[in-house]
């Protein structure tokens, strides 16, 4: 298992993405926007820097959801391999054969 304070720590990067996202996408649209005045653009951009740095999505670090490791992660099944071996060997997982020989 994973630290609670890592695992807590990227919930709460969650959440601040979350909060934050419809207010990061308009200031983006208006930093892009190069019909826009410079002062304009580098005010939105100002204004950008100034948001938690946690509301950003690229801050978010994928976890597997029965242990919590940060590594070896497999999107598809948002678990890690290791998690994914023992539940796989126990049958658990639908449509995986664990082969042994």
């Amino acid at each position: 298992m994973a630290k609670v304070s890592s695992v807590e720590r990227n919930m709460k990067r969650q959440r601040l993405v979350a909060q934050y996202a419809g207010k990061r996408a308009l200031l983006k649209d208006i930093a892009r926007n190069k019909d826009l005045p410079v002062e304009e653009r580098f005010a939105a951009q100002l204004k950008l820097a100034a948001l938690p740095r946690n509301s950003a999505e690229t801050r978010i670090r994928n976890r597997c959801q029965v242990t919590g490791r940060p590594r070896g992660y497999y999107r598809k099944m948002k678990m890690s391999r290791i998690a994914l071996r023992e539940l796989g060997s126990q049958g658990l997982i639908p449509g995986l054969t664990k082969s042994s020989w």
